[in-house]
């Protein structure tokens, strides 16, 4: 099979894939996985993407083991010399020449297998030498992007382009664009590191590439579009203040929309956009009907539950809420350990009829979850580790009741920010805080995690005030949690988040200074904390050794650009503000 025949065939399993026949578009591709490189990448992918949702080992050895035959098969077709030698020396445009079409495109699939076999090594086992085989991996797919790059350029004012020759270049922009844009996220020590030994993370680069991906009618366009689909809609509100680019996103997803409009993945994006913007109830549906579209890839359904389990949330159908959370903890394998916390915490906001009618023992189900921890390339997973440390009061033989953890939690995986769009909702939520609050004034018995619990209710109000337009009282929420720093045991995590949050709180005034001063007395804070000394910005507090930054949003350190509040960090999200606030 030639390129041009084998290309046309992919594009047919990928109309497949995005039809929801997922079987149909393996058993088109399978025939030809040993001889045509773009089959090979077609069938390895789809496995590959089956891997990373059911997270099963047999699934995960079954994804390896065909990605290094697609690997072999990529080979076959590379320049025979290591191609990757002979780009690195290219200088002239002759030099270029010396690649046929039909290598130039090896380079690309093999780029890509490489990065996929690399992404299954670091979930397949936890110990260093797995993780340090991947990263090489990683710097090898990196470093023939970037070679591939060089050759896209110098080929650039070539009058004869033809339609293989667009499909090289959308996968010289996927690769590029995805690896600028991801490399971008991380601390900014790490990626100057990283810069040292030959990466760059240049984020505009990388958005700027993945457009042009997008936009163009190569195989690969498809990818880009999700790539930044899953940048607008996830990765800028975890690592971001809670913004996104709905409108890039929404006129990205259109065309894909009308295209394939029972497309299960089409339509799970288009739901969640409809979250982002604070149309719950239009998601719910739309989410609904992604659920119905197809009944092969459960792990679809999974994601739609996660998702449909947030507008509950939002909404306070605490009821509902359990229903998706205990289907999780039952069906998913992807984290255990933050399922059955979730579904625990949500248990805690029921009411004690509803909560019997569950038959379900919250204090048996918080046990249970240190036991279901995971590690993935080595490391224990930020979220799963907090939910450990908050279900550690059941451990004992006469449990500590948390505090409206369904709302701690929501405030972990920044849902304030969304939920905030609804004025009606926010208020409702803030009705159940302040009626918590009454309750723990009036309690006599004052446990050990009284003062915790009393600044994280302020915490919360202060945030709900916020989204509301009450900033003064805002401010004075967050301001009785600073001020109670001492008596703080537990969360530490309190004081330094509050910080930021009071930061954000003066930027949105256009207070630049005061916001300036207190993100980086957050910064400080956090820096100190990590290093367990026993100065703080603000006063003293005892760190304690799995507490404090530890315990978490979690130990990336710093970055540079527009915030990161979750996953990478607090200073991250210190070092985002700050910039944002100086630009």
């Amino acid at each position: 099979m030639d390129l041009k025949c084998a290309l046309e065939e992919c594009s047919m399993a990928l109309n497949l894939f995005l039809n929801n026949k997922f079987s149909e578009a393996l058993e088109l591709l399978r025939p030809w996985s040993k001889d045509s490189m773009y089959h090979a990448l077609g069938y390895s992918t789809i496995l590959v993407m089956q891997a990373a949702m059911t997270f099963e080992q047999q699934d995960i050895q079954m994804g390896i083991s065909t990605m290094k035959e697609a690997l072999q098969t990529c080979q076959r077709f590379r320049k025979r010399n290591t191609v990757v030698e002979s780009l690195s020396n290219l200088v002239s445009k002759q030099s270029a020449d010396q690649l046929s079409e039909e290598e130039m495109h090896a380079e690309i699939c093999y780029a890509e297998c490489l990065l996929q076999k690399a992404a299954l090594t670091f979930v397949q086992d936890e110990n260093m030498i797995n993780f340090i085989k991947g990263g090489l991996k990683i710097r090898t797919s990196y470093q023939i992007y970037k070679e591939c790059h060089q050759v896209l350029q110098m080929t650039q004012g070539n009058k004869s382009k033809t339609e293989t020759y667009y499909q090289f270049e959308g996968g010289v922009k996927l690769g590029i664009g995805a690896f600028n844009l991801m490399l971008s996220l991380l601390p900014g020590r790490i990626l100057r590191l990283l810069e040292f030994i030959g990466f760059s993370g240049n984020r505009e680069l990388g958005l700027c590439q993945l457009r042009e991906g997008a936009s163009g009618s190569s195989l690969r366009a498809i990818l880009c579009t999700f790539t930044l689909l899953v940048y607008h809609t996830y990765v800028s509100l975890i690592l971001g203040t809670g913004e996104a680019n709905l409108q890039e996103a929404d006129s990205l997803l259109e065309p894909y929309l009308h295209k394939f409009p029972n497309g299960s993945i089409i339509l799970f994006y288009a739901a969640r956009i409809d979250i982002l913007k604070g149309n719950f109830e239009k998601a719910q549906l739309r989410f609904q009907e992604c659920i119905a579209a197809q009944q092969e890839w459960k792990q679809i359904h999974h994601l739609c539950y996660w998702e449909l389990m947030w507008c509950c949330t939002f909404q306070q159908n605490w009821l509902q809420a359990y229903r998706y959370a205990d289907l999780l903890s039952k069906e998913s394998r992807w984290s255990k350990a933050i399922y059955v916390f979730q579904k625990a915490a949500i248990l805690c906001m029921l009411p004690e009829d509803d909560l019997e009618r569950t038959g379900e023992d919250i204090v048996s189900l918080f046990r249970q979850v240190d036991g279901l921890k995971q590690r993935i390339a080595g490391k224990s997973i930020p979220t799963e580790k907090f939910a450990v440390r908050k279900a550690r009061r059941y451990a004992s033989s006469q449990p500590v009741k948390l505090i409206l953890p369904a709302l701690e939690m929501m405030y972990v995986w920044n849902g304030f920010a969304i939920v905030g769009k609804r004025a009606d909702l926010t208020e409702s939520l803030l009705v159940t805080i302040e009626k918590e609050e009454t309750a723990l004034q009036n309690e006599t018995n004052h446990n050990e995690y009284y003062m915790d619990d009393v600044c994280m209710l302020q915490l919360l109000k202060g945030l709900c005030l916020k989204h509301l337009g009450r900033l003064m009282q805002a401010e004075l929420c967050f301001s009785k949690v600073v001020q109670s720093e001492k008596q703080i045991k537990y969360d530490s995590y309190l004081v330094p988040f509050t910080l930021y949050e009071l930061g954000l709180l003066y930027k949105q005034q256009d207070e630049r200074e005061k916001a300036i001063r207190y993100i980086e007395t957050a910064k400080a804070w956090m820096k100190l904390s990590s290093q367990k000394k026993s100065r703080r910005p603000c006063g003293t507090i005892p760190v304690k050794k799995d507490e404090a930054t530890a315990t978490l949003k979690y130990q990336f350190l710093d970055v540079g650009e527009k915030s990161g509040k979750h996953f990478m960090g607090l200073q991250q999200c210190y070092w985002f503000s700050l910039n944002a606030i100086s630009s």
